[in-house]
């Protein structure tokens, strides 16, 4: 299953103009507030560079990397926890996804309506934020409610659930959010079974024009600031530029346009990437003359998890991951270069795999 991802905001704050570029999906996009009812879904390939160079010395027929999917949600208001705007309708497209890419507006234009009247990413934060802890602060209080009788009544489970809950609320009502809350690992169990929105991780996307590209201005330095308080990333992108350089489909002509804009990488790719560090993820490889492909898989796991990310029966039946990097087989120039040189490797059960592995599972079911 592909990362997913959801871009949250007010309105008017580019999320939609980001999602077009991002995903060439054809989002509507105008100066008006809820613009965008139901949740567009772009399925973006991860740019790897690394994938086009192992297809083409494996000289796979197919190249297939790996995805991500953005999810244009649409523009919260003040009261959405209330049903303000469209707001329970977007919050719950929020469960949906597995990170939240928190679109800030940090450019000044007249031209352009905001929806509080002026530009403050830091009042604009907090707006979203206090949407999404009031919403769970009410999800909560629903299961406070839920067992409170079972409880009183004796039943030793829900009377450990209610202590939990009402814990939690009392930490959600200090402001922070649910991924903030520490509790033993049955205690916490219960709170990821209660899949709150402040449960997960924020990515911040500060979006501002061409000329405060690439390091940003004083609007994404008040971001960063919010960012560093509560262990969250923040990436400085521009809606306006990313929308040209996804009409440009020479790759010669995105790396000059990028030169010339002073940066190294798309927004697109450092936003992935830095989607990638907040989830932990990683990226294995597959390669044959059929086809060359890269996999997600989170930081940790070992050789039979990634064996099942390609097929169940793979996992079940493991025997063993024939395993060369990257890094080796890009300096052998083939898999049987590699193999022989004893730089490939026979990685059994136990095998924590790496960033940049190119591997091979032998299997039997």
């Amino acid at each position: 299953m592909a990362l997913r991802c959801g871009l949250v905001g007010l309105p008017n704050v580019g999320k939609s103009t980001i999602f077009n570029a991002l995903s060439n999906a054809g989002a509507e996009s105008a100066n008006y507030p809820f613009c965008t009812i139901d949740p567009n879904v772009g399925v973006v390939p991860v740019p790897d560079d690394r994938l086009d160079t192992l297809a083409k010395m494996a000289e796979s027929a197919e190249v297939t990397p790996a995805t991500i999917e953005f999810f244009d949600i649409a523009g919260l208001v003040e009261g959405a926890s209330e049903g303000e705007g469209l707001g329970n309708k977007f919050l719950a497209n929020i469960r949906e996804v597995d990170a939240i890419v928190h679109v800030v507006r940090c450019f000044d234009d007249e031209n352009v309506v905001h929806v509080s009247g002026s530009v403050d990413p830091v009042r604009d934060i907090e707006v979203i934020n206090t949407e999404l802890l009031l919403k769970d602060m009410e999800s909560v209080e629903k299961r406070i409610e839920k067992q409170r009788k079972p409880a009183k009544s004796g039943d030793k489970e829900a009377a450990k659930e209610l202590e939990v809950c009402e814990k939690l609320h009392d930490h959600l009502s200090d402001g922070h959010p649910a991924r903030s809350f520490e509790g033993r690992e049955w205690e916490m169990e219960i709170v990821e079974e209660l899949f709150l929105l402040t449960s997960k991780p924020v990515l911040y996307a500060a979006n501002v024009d061409e000329s405060a590209l690439p390091e940003g201005n004083e609007h994404v330095d008040a971001v960063r600031e919010v960012a560093r308080e509560e262990g969250s990333e923040v990436v400085v992108i521009s809606a306006e530029v990313e929308s040209q350089i996804a009409q440009l489909d020479d790759p010669e002509e995105r790396a000059l346009f990028l030169e010339e804009m002073g940066l190294e990488k798309s927004g697109l790719e450092r936003l992935i990437r830095a989607a990638y560090d907040l989830l932990g993820l990683i990226t294995f490889f597959t390669a044959g003359p059929k086809e060359a492909r890269a996999w997600q898989l989170t930081r940790g796991l070992h050789a039979p998890q990634a064996a099942g990310k390609i097929h169940s029966d793979f996992e079940k039946g493991f025997i063993k991951a024939e395993t060369i990097h990257y890094s080796d087989y890009e300096k052998h120039g083939s898999e049987a270069a590699a193999r022989k040189a004893g730089v490939m490797r026979a990685e059994g059960k136990e095998y924590e795999v790496k960033d940049g592995d190119v591997m091979l599972f032998r299997f039997n079911v």
